[in-house]
């Protein structure tokens, strides 16, 4: 008999930026992911709207399965396989939909739907490495600027 169980646990990438007044409650989950503990996606989604800020829900569900018993361990294997797949997107957050866990031939396996999501603060989405953390270092570097088809650089003061 198979179980069908809903579940909108969100990762996020460390060192997203997040509006300021966005609080996480977050576990580490695996290298490089957290587990966001006290939102869901709905409810981060209304945060993160009311800063002023975007949240994207991806289209195109993306799914990965594993064998094992239910437990946390098969979870992770099977958040691992997902994110692989995701990373080449480069989008800064997860949203695991669908948890199932079934049975064949006795071999019990899990499968996971999860869905992309991306955290930032304009409203044209852009993959997470466009919107790195800035360092101090970049913010006196000159900024190129095109007028009228050629190229100035502008020192800022």
């Amino acid at each position: 008999m198979s179980q069908d169980k809903i579940s909108a646990t969100i990762f996020i990438r460390e060192k997203t930026l997040l509006p300021a007044n966005v609080t996480l409650e977050s576990e580490p989950f695996l290298p490089g992911w957290r587990s966001v503990k006290n939102l869901d996606g709905r409810e981060l989604g209304r945060q993160i709207e009311k800063a002023k800020w975007n949240y994207f829900y991806l289209a195109g569900a993306m799914k990965a399965t594993v064998f094992g018993r239910e437990s946390h361990a098969t979870l992770r294997r099977a958040v691992q396989r997902v994110l692989a797949k995701k990373q080449r997107q480069g989008f800064n957050s997860l949203e695991i939909t669908k948890i199932i866990s079934k049975r064949f031939l006795g071999v019990p396996y899990l499968t996971i739907s999860a869905h992309s999501r991306h955290v930032q603060e304009g409203m044209y989405l852009a993959p997470a490495e466009d919107f790195r953390r800035r360092d101090a270092s970049d913010l006196t570097a000159p900024i190129a600027t095109i007028v009228f088809g050629s190229v100035e650089k502008v020192h800022q003061e």
